[in-house]
């Protein structure tokens, strides 16, 4: 049985609200939780992008069991590795145990503001493998980390705080790259097409019997026409995929080249309204496609805690017979 998350999206609610959302989301019993870690929104319709550590740090403690992990964090220009690793063995700290590290190669959108070239998705995936190493050799806690790479240069780095539980890592693929990195170095697979290639490709590469975890977007409502049309004021550039996505340099962008994108065709891509079967076959594309969790991310801020209520009441029972 697939285990079903619920996604705190950063982009679309306050920080305070994100964590009242997630203590909704826990009651209503999701399994567990992922949270979006930008700097921007996607379009400026959304209107919020909050630090996504601190949040997850209010999380750990708003909530008492619901496990929480980023979808994703990037740890080659905004951050360096050696604070990822700092940030995420304080995370596995402070929530007892219940943090997963997401990372994966970031989009130009939110590293951009560093100030730094955006490298090409090759220059990426290497810079992503040096930082995956970095953040593994700290884990480990066998005394002072120091690494020369082509990307990053650590110097007698020390994490002083170790959790009792190592911190799982799951990392993010869309190709044949990413899921030889993903295989070889992380605990998880995290995806957003539900494409059984890449699983096939992280279990040749070492992944086999690891999680594979989704992620899908879902707009209820008790009126379809409405939950249309908030999924296109707010998701229209969801059907670009990564390789569009990963590029664009900000909201405007985002804005012109979803311009021509229309409320039907959002439809197509993203369950909308209130059917319970609607709903649960956007998400058994993922279990068809062999992966193990799938976190879904209910489109509106406002919605929150009518779609968690409607969740406990309909469609996680029905999700849980997939």
């Amino acid at each position: 049985m697939a285990r079903i998350g619920y996604t705190m999206m950063c982009e679309q609610s306050r920080p305070d609200q994100l964590v009242r959302d997630l203590q909704s989301a826990e009651r209503a019993g999701f399994d567990f939780s992922v949270i979006s870690d930008h700097y921007a929104p996607w379009l400026d319709s959304q209107g919020h992008s909050g630090y996504a550590w601190s949040i997850l740090g209010a999380a750990a403690q708003a909530t008492d069991a619901i496990p929480l992990m980023t979808y994703v964090t990037c740890p080659i220009l905004r951050y360096h590795p050696a604070v990822v690793a700092q940030k995420a063995a304080t995370m596995q700290i402070l929530s007892g145990g219940r943090f997963r590290l997401g990372l994966g190669a970031g989009e130009n959108l939110n590293e951009h503001v560093v100030g730094q070239r955006w490298p090409m998705v090759g220059e990426r995936h290497e810079a992503l493998e040096e930082a995956v190493e970095i953040i593994r050799a700290l884990f480990d806690g066998d005394g002072a980390v120091n690494f020369r790479g082509r990307h990053f240069d650590v110097e007698s780095a020390v994490l002083y705080d170790l959790p009792d539980e190592r911190v799982p890592i799951g990392i993010a693929v869309s190709g044949p790259d990413s899921c030889r990195l993903a295989g070889a170095h992380a605990d998880a697979m995290i995806a957003v097409q539900p494409e059984a290639e890449l699983g096939d490709l992280f279990d040749a590469a070492g992944g086999l019997g690891k999680p594979r975890i989704g992620q899908v977007a879902v707009c209820w409502d008790p009126d379809r026409a409405a939950a249309v049309r908030r999924a296109h004021e707010q998701f229209r550039w969801f059907g670009f995929g990564w390789k569009v996505n990963a590029d664009l340099p900000n909201p405007t962008a985002f804005e012109a080249a979803s311009r021509y994108v229309r409320p039907e065709d959002v439809a197509q891509g993203i369950a909308c309204g209130p059917d319970v079967q609607t709903h649960v076959e956007a998400v058994k594309a993922y279990v068809d496609a062999g992966f193990d969790e799938v976190a879904l991310v209910q489109i509106g801020a406002d919605t929150q805690a009518d779609f968690c209520a409607w969740a406990e009441r309909e469609l996680l029972p029905a999700l849980r017979t997939l």
